[in-house]
């Protein structure tokens, strides 16, 4: 039992059902369910979760319902169940905030697992549209200007390695990541670690090839 608490937001009744049968099999408390956006706040509001699973297409947008949640709860990990592999949709839910866009083909036991990568504070973008976004990008910051501290870290967050296992391999507090962090976002003007990784492997991809 992992008693992580989970809410599945998603119009579709009987995938609803079927992720929360699922999700139950593997450990997970799942103490909500709803069909629109608007039932996503009204949720993350009233209960206490650690995850919200929320499909895009769905009455209200669950894109819209992202910033509403997490103002309501910035603790809870929202993270995208979609059947989208649109690259807009994707940059626009980690604008948003969501931790994780998990794409609906994903088996039951991946999705398990992403879900408690994702519970203990890494991100989770299939690799395929990461790539497709790596493609696409077009401002990556001036990753020449960051420090060689500061490469170790962003190297770390590309592999998906959390702020806590960083610190750990690199002999570092927690908090001493996360200054870092902030400061990796600055410099490459992007706003989460997810943008921060993807214009680091962009950087590298253009170097090897160029």
């Amino acid at each position: 039992m992992n008693n992580l608490r989970v809410a599945v937001i998603d119009d579709h009744p009987l995938f609803r059902d079927g992720v929360t049968r699922t999700l139950s099999e593997f450990g997970f408390d799942v103490i909500g369910q709803g069909s629109t956006a608007e039932d996503a706040v009204t949720i993350a509001k009233t209960d206490l979760l650690d995850l919200l699973l929320l499909d895009i297409s769905m009455p209200g947008g669950g894109l819209s319902a992202v910033s509403q949640i997490l103002q309501a709860k910035p603790d809870i990990k929202v993270v995208m169940l979609t059947a989208s592999e649109d690259g807009d949709h994707l940059r626009e839910a980690l604008r948003q905030g969501a931790c994780g866009y998990v794409l609906k083909g994903t088996g039951a036991n991946d999705l398990a697992k992403i879900l408690l990568s994702i519970a203990e504070g890494e991100s989770y973008v299939p690799p395929g549209l990461s790539a497709r976004l790596l493609t696409n990008q077009v401002q990556t910051g001036p990753t020449e200007a960051l420090s060689s501290r500061e490469v170790e870290v962003i190297d770390l967050v590309a592999t998906g390695s959390s702020n806590k296992v960083i610190a750990r391999q690199l002999g570092l507090q927690e908090k001493t990541v996360k200054r870092h962090m902030t400061s990796i976002l600055a410099k490459l003007k992007v706003s989460n670690r997810t943008e921060a990784a993807l214009a680091w492997l962009k950087s590298h991809s253009r170097r090897h090839n160029g």
